[in-house]
Parts: C-alpha cells; sequence; structure tokens
C-alpha cells in the first residue's frame, strides 16, 4: 500500500508543496453528480410537475439516455425554453455538507485536482456548478453531450460505447477515469491517490479500479455503497480501496482536513 510516510521509507507526498514553482497536484478527486454534488436526481427536476405522454411516464424502453432524448424532445416541443430548464438545474439542492466540502477544495487547489463524471448532461451539469459557485474547481466534467438546437429544444447524446457488461450503453465510468488517468500520465501527472465520491450503481465499476492506496467515499445507503458491501462479503479483499460512507459531505471534507493536518 501507498502511504506518503518517512517513517515506512517514502517520501512525504507534501515535499516541495508551498515551494517556488509549479508543483503537480497531489491527488484527484472524483465526482459523480446526481444524489451525490446535488440531492436529487436531476432528470427527475427536470421531468417533474410535467404532464408528460403515457410512454414516458414509466419505465424507459432501451437504454435510459434515450428515453431522456425523448422527454427532452417532447418538452422542447411543448414550448419549455432554454432558460426555463437552466433554472431548473441552478435550484437543484446540493447535497448535505457539500457547500463546506467545496469550501475546502477551494483553499486547497494546489493539492487536489477535481474531475466530475457524470450520466446526466452537459447543460445541467455545467448549470447548476456555475450557480453554486464551484465549476472553476474542475479540470474537466464528462458527461453526456447536450446543446439546444435551432429550435431551442435540449437535445441529448451518448456519451461514449464501450465493451463494459455493468455500465449502460451510452457511458462507462470506468473507462473514462482509465483514460483520464493515462491522459493525465503522459503528462508527467501521476496521483499518489485517487479519492472517488459517489452514490450510483454505475459508481461501484470505476471505484473497482481504486487500489490499497485511495478512497471510495459512496453516499451512506445508496447503491454503490451495498454493492461495495456485497463486493467484499462475497469476495474479501477483492474492493482493495478504504471505504468511508458518507451521509453529509462534511464527513468527506473531515477525512481530507485530516489528510491535510497530518501531511502522510
Amino acid at each position: 500500500m501507498r502511504r506518503c510516510c518517512q517513517g515506512v521509507g517514502l517520501p512525504c507526498l507534501f515535499k516541495g508543496v508551498g515551494m517556488s514553482g509549479p508543483h503537480p497536484p497531489l491527488f484527484l478527486l472524483v465526482f459523480d453528480f446526481d444524489e451525490t454534488i446535488v440531492d436529487e436526481n436531476s432528470d427527475d427536476s427536470v421531468l417533474r410537475g410535467r404532464a408528460l405522454p403515457e410512454p414516458l411516464r414509466h419505465s424507459p424502453g432501451g437504454s435510459y439516455n434515450e428515453h431522456m432524448q425523448r422527454a427532452l424532445a417532447f418538452l422542447g416541443e411543448q414550448g419549455v425554453r432554454p432558460a426555463e430548464l437552466r433554472a431548473v438545474y441552478e435550484n437543484i439542492p446540493l447535497s448535505p455538507g457539500m457547500a463546506e466540502l467545496f469550501q475546502l477544495l477551494s483553499k486547497h487547489q494546489e493539492l487536489f485536482e477535481l474531475v466530475l463524471i457524470s450520466d446526466a448532461n452537459t447543460f445541467g451539469v455545467e448549470a447548476k456548478l456555475r450557480a453554486a459557485g464551484a465549476r472553476s474547481l474542475f479540470r474537466k466534467v464528462f458527461s453526456n453531450p447536450a446543446s439546444f438546437d435551432r429550435r431551442g429544444v435540449l437535445t441529448l447524446g451518448p456519451y461514449h460505447s464501450h465493451k463494459c457488461l455493468q455500465c449502460p450503453a451510452n457511458m462507462c465510468k470506468r473507462k473514462i477515469l482509465g483514460e483520464y488517468l493515462a491522459e493525465r500520465a503522459r503528462e508527467d501527472v501521476e496521483f499518489q491517490r485517487v479519492f472517488y465520491v459517489g452514490d450510483g450503481a454505475n459508481d461501484f465499476c470505476p471505484a473497482g479500479t481504486l487500489t490499497a492506496a485511495d478512497v471510495a467515499f459512496p453516499r451512506k445507503g445508496y447503491p454503490m455503497h451495498r454493492l461495495i458491501q456485497e463486493s467484499q462479503e462475497k469476495q474479501p479483499g477483492a474492493f482493495q480501496a478504504a471505504v468511508v460512507p458518507w451521509e453529509s459531505a462534511v464527513e468527506v471534507a473531515r477525512y481530507l482536513q485530516e489528510l491535510l493536518r497530518r501531511k502522510c
């Protein structure tokens, strides 16, 4: 297990931080969006209270991404305009403690690199992050592409294709995270630790690639947390990362504060 501790013969992770000259970030912090950064599923927020036709009120046929493509097209045809949709996303409440976590991370941007990987859409994610004053914290946002066409209809597409059998056809977060780490390594940035904050079943897949030096922060009682627990029961040791469940993101902030306090 990688540790920042001179006592076990390894260099301190914080060596050189604060000295003159650029220094690469030491930690990668990966966030999900729906029911992680925000306290709701943003798709539900957009559709709540709408008079949807019968086929759009039930469980979608095909992929959920395709279902939302149809739902957003219907809203556009009914005259729902960009400003109204933007306001919905901007007003989705942050999860408990998330504002405090962002405040901590804003004070230590030299140490933490943040990315967001979400099966929502780029328009909604970007709108909410800007409204929360947190967009500048994130180096990259990976989400399903969304933009307004000439009619003012929000059009949605899949993020990519992949061969993962665990994930929805439009997005495998494991693939995105792996490609991002490889890209940063080519740029001579290799992180000492990766922290993953999520809630859903599609967050379990990428979290399974974390090492014993890394930390998974599953939202307590949500699918990611349950899948980790089941994995640990069925095959002890298969899930390597430390697991720190949270009900409030303040708990994540406290963990990171302790890391900074120890400086190792």
